[in-house]
């Protein structure tokens, strides 16, 4: 599985999870919003061990770049706030360090 769809998924995971929490404790939700939040978290956790990276750290750090231009996406899709040019510069710096920290030659 290619390291894009890992950290898309690992993302929309982790976000919907932390989203459940926020519903349920901030929102008033029902708690079984937090079980289904720790569930996604779970699975968030196991995507990221599907990383193509020797180095867990390496692979968490390129992951945050997609983490956050994956939370503005929610901000606009879920929450309905359209990001601003400052939320899409930001993004575009960070997925831009992802790329360097993920792609980046290494010595064999």
């Amino acid at each position: 599985m290619s390291s894009i769809l890992v950290f898309t998924g690992a993302a929309v995971a982790e976000i919907a999870g932390c989203f459940a929490f926020w519903a349920w404790l901030r929102l008033h939700h029902p708690a079984w919003w937090a079980a289904l939040g720790m569930i996604s978290l779970a699975l968030f956790a196991y995507l990221l061990t599907r990383v193509d990276s020797t180095f867990a750290g390496r692979a968490y750090a390129a992951y945050g770049g997609v983490y956050i231009a994956a939370s503005l996406v929610w901000l606009w899709a879920v929450e309905n706030v359209r990001p601003d040019r400052w939320d899409i510069t930001g993004a575009v710096v960070c997925l831009t360090g992802a790329a360097i920290i993920l792609l980046g030659p290494r010595p064999a």
